[in-house]
């Protein structure tokens, strides 16, 4: 299952303002992420969930909305048991001194559409990139596909491979790990 939040909708609705699009303050932030949640309970159905916030119609975004927004509900769903992931798209310049910095404080990273695909930024370990970005090339693989590829060991590429799904960077289907955001 598929949702698409458009956060410049989200904040006219929580602000009650047709022309505001600028994410500042904290307050806002936490109007807007709780909005947020409520779409993402309302909408639901199974164990496994796909979302996409959509920047496209947010003219910028400040460190305390980054960090209210983007920080917190990357924090509050990676759950053992319900599989929610996140695919930001529409981020332009004016959004990233704001995200990044937000990422570096928490120790985050998340999947980003642009127009050639998806993409990882944040924090990760130099193992977890590599290994993300051999799963985005080959579109499915297990952790001996990766090590194979990557000249590395099997057991520490399945770590990597793990981390990364604990993180909801990638997805897992049996012992196979596929790439967030492709079919978004």
């Amino acid at each position: 299952m598929t949702n698409h939040i458009d956060l410049g909708s989200v904040l006219r609705t929580t602000l009650s303002a047709n022309l505001y699009s600028n994410l500042v303050t904290r307050p806002t932030g936490r109007a807007v992420r709780t909005q947020i949640e409520t779409l993402l309970r309302d909408a639901r159905s199974s164990e496994r969930a796909l979302t996409v916030i959509d920047f496209t119609h947010v003219s910028m975004i400040d460190f305390s909305c980054a960090d209210e927004i983007i920080a917190k509900l990357l924090l509050a769903y990676v759950h053992p048991t319900l599989e929610s992931y996140f695919v930001f798209r529409g981020m332009n310049d004016g959004h990233w001194d704001a995200i990044e910095t937000v990422l570096e404080r928490h120790g985050l990273a998340l999947v980003v559409e642009r127009g050639d695909g998806v993409e990882l930024v944040g924090v990760l370990a130099d193992g977890e990139r590599r290994a993300w970005d051999c799963v985005k090339r080959r579109g499915r693989a297990v952790p001996a596909d990766v090590a194979g590829d990557l000249g590395e060991l099997e057991s520490d590429m399945g770590a990597a491979l793990d981390g990364l799904w604990r993180r909801r960077l990638i997805m897992r289907h049996g012992d196979a790990y596929m790439p967030v955001g492709e079919l978004a």
